[in-house]
């Protein structure tokens, strides 16, 4: 059973920068696909970012150019480089995991591992 810990979650203001790292344990970290997804207050979870042991990824419309997806598969561990951060980008982001090496997956409904979230509020 893969588990996953996020971190780096706070408080920014907009425009500023931020880095979320998330670490997993109990699973062959390479086989996995690794996701971003987020929620805002009210809406519906949503895909921001994926990544395949490959290196090769993908990105929802609104974050690209401003976040990068990253895995350190010695590590165990999925980054998410969020640059130029807006209101809008306020939400619990969340990690996520499926048992994929190959494709990438833009639906939550597609992840079967999730980690706790970590807050993200940007501020004006």
């Amino acid at each position: 059973q893969l588990q996953l810990v996020e971190s780096g979650g706070g408080l920014v203001q907009a425009g500023d920068s931020l880095r979320l790292s998330c670490a997993a344990s109990g699973g062959t970290f390479s086989n996995y696909g690794m996701g971003w997804c987020r929620q805002a207050p009210g809406k519906e979870r949503e895909f921001v970012a994926g990544i395949i042991g490959s290196g090769i990824r993908t990105y929802t419309d609104s974050v690209k150019g401003r976040f990068t997806i990253s895995r350190d598969n010695a590590k165990n561990t999925v980054y998410l480089q969020m640059n130029s951060l807006k209101l809008e980008d306020t939400a619990v982001y969340f990690c996520a995991a499926g048992p994929w090496r190959s494709g990438l997956r833009r639906s939550p409904d597609e992840y079967n591992y999730w980690g706790q979230g970590t807050q993200v509020t940007v501020a004006s």
